[in-house]
């Protein structure tokens, strides 16, 4: 890439660029985020569970119904693991939350292989699916601190990549473990998770760094997951997050009944699906080369906005073009605006509220994805091909949220409390300030700190 290459260099001032290119923020990128990526990688790589679960009890003798309310089950609890795991990371350490999710992970899918009791079979899903996503507000914390606030768009999306390119492949190794037997499923699944442990007990970072007050008197009681309902701009963020994936989810839920209703060949949904995956896996980390340096705002309109626009082409009609250009549209609001939606609550968050700021966002995330699906079928079901001018409207509603909520950097707490500061030896510049350092005046724009 051109770009990369370029970005290698330093400017003609002698500073570093304020923008690098993917090749050149890897190389900057320190091992303990590469860990977190690989790590991320191998767990959705091995994330059979979800994917099976249903097949897995009809198997064992349960009924559709029963093994539907063991998969709904499974999405509810991940909204509360996400909750908890930016808690853990904030009141332990990323590294500790990390190992409490692998381990228990490992330890609860076994249970599920040999558990006979049905309601035994349901407890051990939902503490599943809770402890089993505690890693993910974890790891999108660490990579805040790691990594340079001008470098975090990127490398998170390379965290998306990796998280996308793991459960693209997931369903195929699943379905050849299965041909074998769902022991080895469950059992890879298990020592993937326990594989990811280890990673983090090696490199990760033994305690988080922990804020201490500007004044350097004893800092105040940490006010928890109330911090954020008084952050009433974040609160807006939030909503926009979830909207847009009960709007994102309707590619599963409305989009196969709307084609199947239009005497289409279903080979037309999964074309479409499998071309949303192409482009995201494809395109995602280098247009985040450029979309890093857009203003923050345009990057939310876009990334929320775009996905109105795809499905009101849908609305027109349910033809193959009409699908095929409806499907690019929305495809490049996910790639606009993935990486930096993911990657905002690191901005926007304070120092020691960090992990909750991300488990906030990753809970929305999770709530969208479970009743997303309902609110589609429930509206197909009433609306018919209306269901469609519905989910753009929402896409609309979404990205006003997102242009109201997601504040510049210097609107933001503090990212990076004093404390963590490195000290300049005596006569040497100051160091670089992350955006947002409170009384500090608004600092160069660089990738993370676009101007709004």
């Amino acid at each position: 890439m051109t770009a990369d290459t370029t970005d290698e260099h330093p400017a003609a001032d002698g500073t570093e660029p304020a923008h690098l290119g993917v090749l050149a923020t890897w190389r900057q990128t320190p091992l303990p985020a590469r860990a977190i990526l690989a790590g991320v990688f191998i767990s959705r790589l091995a994330g059979f569970l979800q994917i099976f679960l249903v097949l897995f009890l009809t198997h064992r003798g349960f009924s559709a119904g029963q093994a539907g309310l063991a998969l709904g089950l499974y999405g509810a609890g991940s909204v509360l693991g996400a909750f908890t795991g930016g808690w853990l990371s904030d009141r332990l350490s990323a590294r500790a939350a990390t190992l409490i999710s692998m381990a228990g992970s490992a330890l609860l899918l076994v249970a599920i292989l040999y558990l006979r009791n049905y309601p035994l079979i349901l407890v051990a899903v939902v503490l599943l699916s809770t402890i089993g996503v505690l890693y993910r507000p974890a790891a999108q914390t660490l990579l805040t601190e790691l990594v340079p606030a001008r470098q975090l768009v990127m490398v998170t999306a390379m965290y998306r990549l990796c998280l996308n390119l793991g459960t693209t492949a997931a369903p195929l190794i699943g379905v050849a473990l299965v041909s074998v037997s769902y022991n080895l499923l469950f059992w890879a699944e298990a020592l993937a998770a326990l594989a990811y442990g280890l990673i983090a007990l090696r490199v990760f970072p033994a305690k988080a760094r922990r804020p201490a007050a500007a004044d350097g008197t004893r800092s105040q009681p940490d006010p928890g997951y109330w911090a954020i309902l008084s952050d009433w701009r974040y609160l807006f963020y939030l909503a926009a997050v979830l909207l847009i994936m009960v709007v994102y989810t309707q590619y599963t839920a409305a989009l196969p009944l709307a084609i199947v209703h239009a005497h289409l060949s279903v080979w037309w949904y999964g074309t479409v699906v499998t071309l949303n995956a192409v482009l995201v896996v494809v395109c995602e980390v280098p247009v985040t080369r450029f979309v890093q340096t857009w203003p923050l705002r345009l990057t939310a309109l876009g990334g929320f906005g775009l996905i109105a626009v795809g499905y009101g082409v849908y609305a027109i009609a349910i033809v193959p073009v009409l699908l095929i250009i409806g499907t690019v549209v929305w495809t490049a609001s996910e790639i606009i605006g993935g990486p930096t939606t993911f990657a905002y609550p690191g901005l926007a968050a304070p120092a020691h509220l960090r992990g909750r700021y991300f488990g906030a966002m990753q809970s929305m995330v999770g709530l969208g994805s479970t009743i997303g699906p309902i609110v589609g079928v429930l509206l197909w079901n009433h609306l018919g091909q209306g269901v469609w001018l519905w989910a753009a409207g929402a896409g609309v509603l979404s990205a006003i949220c997102a242009r109201i909520g997601m504040r510049r950097p210097e609107e933001a707490a503090p990212a990076v409390p004093d404390s963590a500061q490195p000290v300049a030896p005596e006569g040497a510049p100051a160091p670089e300030l992350s955006p947002g350092a409170a009384g500090e005046p608004e600092p160069t724009r660089t990738a993370a700190e676009p101007a709004g």
